[in-house]
């Protein structure tokens, strides 16, 4: 496990964890309906959506729809884009669902407010986001950071959710190796992989909002409490919680989060953080579409 992992396999791999990296859009105050139909920028893994912003508690929150069916919402992870965590999968998923994914405060292409970014008020954000949408209920799969805004989502908002994918999410400081913490009092921009810049910067060309992002992702993961144990035992909804057995988050982690909420189905995947979804520091030439867990996610959401 991580303990074994040198210094620099290491601390690339807490880097993916924590998410400090950030993002600040200018776009305009007011309200925006979805925009005309678009395609992913891969040919190979092209899929039609519409996108747009929802003006929700005081940002402009970004977000893209994809396919038909019933609504799966993606939550990327911290210093992340839609296409960074998901752009792989979308496609996949969007055969038989109908995909809502969606940028986070300072994240791509969501603007940012004048206060740090919290896992609660991003759980509060997407589900005034599926209200501005005129979804009643919908399933979620959140990654890393993501995942632990999933969490929030199931605990304070229980009523939007018909099911939860927490992938790789944390929820106590015990979760991760002790180094993480030690790794998080000196994490800088300079540390963040290339290839999350380049997604940042593609699709909001602000090296001022890349550098907000990262401090204020880095604040959030340097003062992360603890969920109590009662308010994840208070998640009722089916949960599928998935790690890789190279993650960040350790296998006993896992395990706590699978004994504390009893609907609940985990599974160990081979692989590193986000490698089973196609997170983008993951790939390599050779990676195919059939090694993903898109299949099993499938499965866990179409059980009655």
């Amino acid at each position: 496990m991580a303990h074994c992992m040198n210094k620099q396999t290491l601390a690339l791999k807490l880097l993916l964890m924590c998410g400090v990296w950030l993002g600040l859009i200018l776009i305009s105050c007011q309200q925006q309906k979805p925009q005309n139909t678009e395609t992913m920028d891969n040919p190979k893994d092209s899929a039609s959506f519409t996108h747009g912003y929802a003006a929700v508690n005081g940002i402009n929150l970004y977000y893209e729809i994809y396919g038909e069916g019933e609504p799966l919402v993606l939550i990327h992870g911290g210093g992340s884009t839609i296409q960074s965590n998901f752009k792989r999968v979308i496609p996949l998923f969007a055969k038989n669902r109908k995909i809502i994914a969606v940028e986070l405060q300072a994240h791509g292409r969501t603007s940012d407010r004048d206060a740090g970014v919290t896992f609660e008020q991003d759980a509060d954000d997407v589900a005034a986001l599926l209200k501005y949408l005129n979804v009643v209920k919908a399933d979620f799969l959140g990654f890393s950071n993501g995942g632990t805004t999933t969490m929030q989502i199931a605990i304070r908002h229980p009523q939007v959710v018909n099911k939860i994918i927490l992938a790789s999410a944390l929820a106590k400081r015990s979760g991760v190796p002790p180094q993480f913490w030690d790794f998080m009092k000196q994490a800088s921009l300079d540390n963040m992989p290339a290839p999350l810049k380049e997604a940042y910067l593609k699709v909001n060309p602000s090296q001022k909002g890349l550098q907000a992002m990262h401090d204020k992702d880095a604040q959030r993961m340097m003062v992360f409490k603890d969920i109590a144990d009662e308010k994840i035992a208070a998640i009722k909804v089916p949960t599928l919680i998935i790690i890789g057995d190279k993650d960040v988050i350790t296998p006993e982690h896992a395990l706590q989060l699978h004994r504390l909420i009893a609907n609940s189905e985990l599974a160990i995947i081979p692989g590193g953080h986000g490698e089973y979804i196609g997170e983008v520091t993951t790939l390599t030439p050779q990676t195919k579409d059939s090694e993903f867990v898109v299949p099993m996610i499938e499965k866990f959401l179409n059980k009655k």
